[in-house]
C-alpha cells in the first residue's frame, strides 16, 4: 500500500522532472553566456595555489585557470557552487577521485580547480556524453583535452561554429579568458553536460 508520504515524494520528483525539462533548453545559452562574460575580465592565466573563502570561495576574478571558468559559469548563470559539491562528494568518496597530488584528504582550496577532480565528479553524477566528433558537442558542453606535456584543459562550448568547422569554446589557456576555435586543436578526453546541482 502506498503511502501519504510516498505519494507526495512522488509528485514532488515529477515537478522537479517537468521544471528540469521547462529549465533545460535555456542552460546551454545562459552557461556559454556567462562564460563569455568572463572575457575581457579575467586576463590572466595564474595557477597559484590560494586559500579560498568556502563555500563560494574564488581567486580574484581577473585572474585564474581554465577550470575557473567553469566554476564562475556555474555560479553566476545559475548559483550552483562547483567548489562545495566537488568538496562535499570528496570527502564522502575521497577513493573515487584521482590521487595525483598526493593528498591524504580533500582541500576546498583547490579540489575544484583540477580538471580530473571535474571530470569525477561529472562522471559520478553520470554527465559523461560521448565524445567522437566535433558535431557531438553542443552549447553549454564541458569538453576535457589533453594539452601538450599532459596537461588537462577544460573548455565551454558555444554555438557559435568555427572556420574549423568546430565549436568556439570558452576557456582560459594562458592569456586569460577567450573564445576560440580550439576544440580541434588537442585530443578530446571528455564531454559532460552538467546542468542540475
Amino acid at each position: 500500500m502506498i503511502g501519504r508520504r510516498q505519494i507526495l515524494i512522488g509528485m514532488a520528483g515529477m515537478l522537479a522532472v517537468r521544471t528540469a525539462r521547462a529549465e533545460a533548453p535555456d542552460w546551454p545559452r545562459r552557461l556559454a553566456a556567462a562564460a563569455e562574460a568572463q572575457i575581457g575580465v579575467t586576463v590572466t592565466y595564474d595557477p597559484a595555489y590560494a586559500r579560498l573563502a568556502y563555500p563560494g570561495g574564488d581567486v580574484p576574478r581577473d585572474r585564474g585557470v581554465c577550470t575557473d571558468v567553469v566554476i564562475r559559469a556555474y555560479r553566476d548563470a545559475f548559483g550552483i557552487d562547483l567548489q562545495r559539491l566537488v568538496h562535499e562528494d570528496m570527502r564522502e568518496n575521497f577513493s573515487r577521485y584521482p590521487r595525483s597530488w598526493g593528498l591524504s584528504r580533500p582541500d576546498p582550496n583547490i579540489d575544484h580547480r583540477r580538471v580530473p577532480n571535474l571530470q569525477a565528479f561529472f562522471r559520478r553524477r553520470g554527465r559523461a556524453l560521448p565524445a567522437e566528433s566535433p558535431q557531438d558537442f553542443a552549447e553549454g558542453d564541458l569538453v576535457t583535452q589533453m594539452l601538450p606535456g599532459n596537461l588537462p584543459h577544460i573548455a565551454i562550448a558555444t554555438a557559435k561554429i568555427g572556420t574549423s568547422g568546430a565549436p568556439l569554446v570558452v576557456h582560459n589557456i594562458g592569456g586569460g579568458t577567450r573564445l576560440e576555435d580550439r576544440l580541434l586543436d588537442f585530443p578530446v578526453t571528455g564531454r559532460y553536460r552538467f546542468i542540475t546541482g
